[in-house]
């Protein structure tokens, strides 16, 4: 009884969700700089592990050193420092949001300035978490949101920095789209099951074709599965919306820098951010859209 009356508050008393969502909220953006920062490291470290692995017939002192580095570092080791002097952070410099106003934006030890990543990051995944808060009903379904939209935050900025959508987070967030899903959370399971094939395939096709024709890769992998994971959670009617709004603000974006840097049109712009934010825009506001804008073409 204790604990059904503990969660009706919550249930009844926005004002208390919202200041718990948002608590919550900046924590997780907190741990999900942590993942931006460490899961390319811990990837690359794999990657040259097992090269050397591959190029070695006998296990020699460089690659059990390797596999020592492979293994020695990952999310929860070594604590929190700073990446220029080591310097490891106490607890109140681990405060969400609270540490770089009061550090002013430096470390405390060497004074070197600290990305705006890591607030920005932090106020992004409470401000998801208070729309989904806002636009779904306390409960499973908000729950279940929050995963999707800190999972697409956290790709979003690891593409970025690094190019890259990593398998550890794009599969899992597939094959969770598939199961939420199962009782028909945000769409039927089987338009998730040919949402999940359809945004694979799409792109896949897409990406053949270019290099038939240019003999050149256009994009990775990773956003195949991005946009698999898109429709695994929303169904294959979001899929031509997602494709358009992403590939139209991509062109723009890309356009822009190529004017702005100079840049020749053969320069590398990540797509996932722009899959994950039309993803974003469509799983909250895509029945407004459609009935607004598109005359309900992607019901």
């Amino acid at each position: 009884m204790e604990d059904s009356s503990f969660l009706s508050v919550f249930a009844t008393n926005p004002a208390w969700l919202y200041a718990t969502i948002v608590l919550f909220g900046l924590l997780i953006g907190s741990f999900l700089n942590v993942v931006i920062l460490r899961l390319p490291k811990m990837m690359e470290t794999r990657w040259h592990h097992e090269c050397r692995e591959l190029l070695s017939h006998q296990k020699d002192e460089d690659t059990e050193d390797a596999g020592k580095s492979a293994t020695g570092f990952n999310i929860a080791y070594p604590a929190s420092h700073c990446p220029s002097c080591g310097h490891e952070l106490c607890w109140w410099e681990n405060l969400p949001l609270l540490s770089y106003v009061l550090l002013r934006g430096r470390c405390s030890s060497c004074k070197t300035v600290i990305s705006p990543q890591y607030p920005l990051v932090e106020a992004a995944a409470a401000g998801l978490a208070i729309l989904a808060a806002i636009y779904l009903p306390f409960g499973w379904p908000l729950l279940f949101a929050l995963v999707l939209v800190w999972a697409l935050l956290t790709l979003t900025v690891i593409d970025l920095n690094t190019m890259l959508l990593p398998d550890q987070i794009t599969l899992p967030l597939l094959w969770m789209g598939l199961l939420v899903n199962v009782g028909g959370t945000f769409t039927s399971l089987p338009d998730a099951v040919i949402g999940a094939a359809a945004g694979y395939m799409t792109l896949w096709l897409v990406y053949q074709g270019f290099r038939l024709l240019t003999g050149k890769e256009g994009m990775g992998f990773g956003d195949f599965k991005l946009l698999a994971a898109l429709g695994a959670w929303m169904g294959w009617q979001a899929l031509p919306a997602i494709i358009l709004m992403s590939s139209l603000v991509g062109a723009i974006v890309g356009i822009s820098l190529m004017i702005m840097r100079k840049k020749d049109a053969s320069m590398a712009i990540p797509f996932g951010p722009y899959l994950a934010a039309a993803g974003v825009i469509w799983f909250f506001f895509g029945n407004q859209i459609s009935v607004a804008y598109l005359g309900d073409i992607f019901p």
